[in-house]
């Protein structure tokens, strides 16, 4: 080892970036840390914003499974972030399968109420479908390739059998189209076709009701980034191209030598021994080529390519008044032309808005009311292209289509999320996509130089949700991976100081 210790660089200041970096700075092998961040906030992915008189998230929503195995719920207790509800034993103990709630009302685009009868049993073929996906996990082989396929399968089986009438068939049908886009919206993809069915049980659900955090998720990565060593954080410090495997000098450090030079946007030349690399998987797919000399191993290209990474996009509008009841929680919005059994493939620009799922009532901030709806895919990418105005107008005709209001007033405002078109994020989260696997996710997370000697060992590391077998997409999934990769220095550099040093 450097006998003035290791220079660590972790770029990307997400919450894979702040777990990595919170480890390291502790360590006494470290002599200099710093976290390059692309923009100017911490934070990454969750993204909470002051509006409508509180804070909404334009990012990650909620803890999935708070519970003793979540270690975002555990650090969210730590540093006091959560109410006593979500801190119960009761909370904690709740099974949910990762299945999303069913809605307070359901309205279909002709301005009918939907029974929540007929949606529940609606809901419960389809998650027992779901269910049945992840038996896939050990088997040989499987009788389709995507989750879509399966599910569609497996309803158009049903279909034959139900004995209802022409017009309830149909109602059905569109009910089960609507959870198939609240699955998009979980799985941050464009369809569950995209989705490998095989791989698909490897995702695993922690116990617990998912809960959020009424001070913003925010709360929680700056508590992280207080605790960083100071000077640690370097904001609007983008980097252009990662140099490694090579011996690279400092006139800094005379006699030293680097296997890594981090090159940024600015020209800022940044010599270090080690690298943790927690940009977002969609960054990586849009900049391979260019961000990492030598090019990456062909097979590590390849898993970057084939793992997948959608958007889901949220959109905030805010009213005087109500329309809906006060114990409201969630509407659901069902097209009635739409079914899972059909590809129809209409024009963006007319139908956008039928892959929304419906939307969440916010709790009530002072006198402030505000639903969130959730759009995922292609159509939330498009949506990015479109002026505030233009989303204000097609959903509040939606509103009004929907609940059969045709006075339904204006939004007051609107707030929405941009992910896709987020220079530094290229869209929500990763999925393992038909012709991956979950050894691609862990051929991801896979160290570079993969034959390094001892001294060479671990130039650059990869942390971040997408390298996360078990807990890909979820913010616990990205801490995790940081303090993995962060382990993995300190179990490196314990070992080393432990070596018995050559006699002279």
């Amino acid at each position: 080892m450097a006998s003035g210790g290791r220079r660590v660089l972790v770029v990307g200041g997400g919450i894979a970036g702040l777990g990595a970096a919170q480890r390291l700075g502790c360590h006494s092998a470290v002599r200099y840390l710093r976290v390059l961040e692309a923009t100017n906030r911490a934070g990454g992915r969750i993204r909470s914003e002051r509006c409508f008189g509180g804070v909404v998230e334009l990012g990650a929503h909620w803890i999935h499974g708070p519970s003793q195995d979540n270690p975002v719920f555990q650090l969210a207790a730590e540093f006091g972030l959560l109410g006593e509800k979500e801190l119960s034993e009761e909370n904690q103990q709740v099974e949910t399968g990762g299945h999303v709630g069913l809605p307070s009302v359901s309205y279909t685009s002709s301005g009918a109420s939907v029974s929540l009868e007929l949606v529940a049993e609606m809901a419960s073929l389809f998650y027992g479908l779901i269910d049945q996906t992840r038996e896939f996990l050990q088997a040989a082989e499987t009788p389709v390739a995507s989750v879509g396929e399966y599910l569609k399968m497996k309803i158009g089986q049903q279909v034959t059998n139900w004995t209802k009438d022409e017009d309830t068939k149909k109602l059905r049908l569109a009910v089960l189209n609507t959870f198939f886009n609240v699955e998009c919206c979980v799985s941050g993809t464009h369809s569950m076709d995209l989705v490998a069915l095989s791989p698909f049980g490897e995702y695993t659900v922690l116990p617990g009701l998912d809960c959020t955090f009424s001070g913003g998720y925010q709360g929680l990565t700056d508590r992280i980034m207080a605790s960083l060593p100071m000077d640690a954080m370097v904001f609007n410090k983008p980097v252009k191209t990662i140099h490694w495997n090579g011996s690279f000098q400092e006139s800094a450090f005379p006699g030293e030598t680097f296997p890594v030079l981090v090159e940024c946007e600015d020209g800022a030349l940044l010599p270090a021994h080690h690298v943790v690399i927690t940009v977002p998987l969609g960054f990586l797919k849009e900049h391979q080529d260019t961000f990492f000399e030598p090019p990456l191993p062909a097979k590590k290209a390849e898993a970057i390519r084939k793992i997948g990474f959608g958007t889901n996009n949220k959109v905030f509008l805010e009213f005087e008044e109500p329309f809906w009841e006060p114990d409201c929680q969630f509407i659901q919005v069902v097209w009635e032309d739409t079914s899972p059994l059909q590809d129809i493939s209409l024009s963006l620009q007319d139908t956008w808005f039928k892959k929304l799922i419906g939307f969440l009532v916010l709790p009530t901030f002072k006198s402030v009311h505000v639903l969130c709806g959730f759009i995922a895919g292609l159509e939330s990418e498009f949506m990015e292209t479109l002026s505030d105005e233009e989303v204000l107008q097609s959903l509040t005709q939606v509103l009004r289509r929907v609940t059969g209001n045709p006075q339904l007033p204006v939004p007051k405002s609107i707030l929405r999320s941009h992910w896709h078109s987020a220079p530094y994020t290229c869209g929500s989260y990763s999925y393992v996509a038909v012709g991956s696997t979950g050894d691609d996710i862990d051929l991801l997370a896979q160290p570079l130089p993969t034959d390094a000697t001892d001294d060479d060992q671990f130039q650059i590391l990869f942390a971040g949700e997408a390298t996360h077998r078990a807990f890909y997409s979820t913010t616990h999934g990205a801490l995790l991976s940081g303090w993995r990769e962060a382990d993995r220095l300190i179990h490196l550099w314990d070992s080393q100081a432990q070596q018995p040093k050559p006699r002279l």
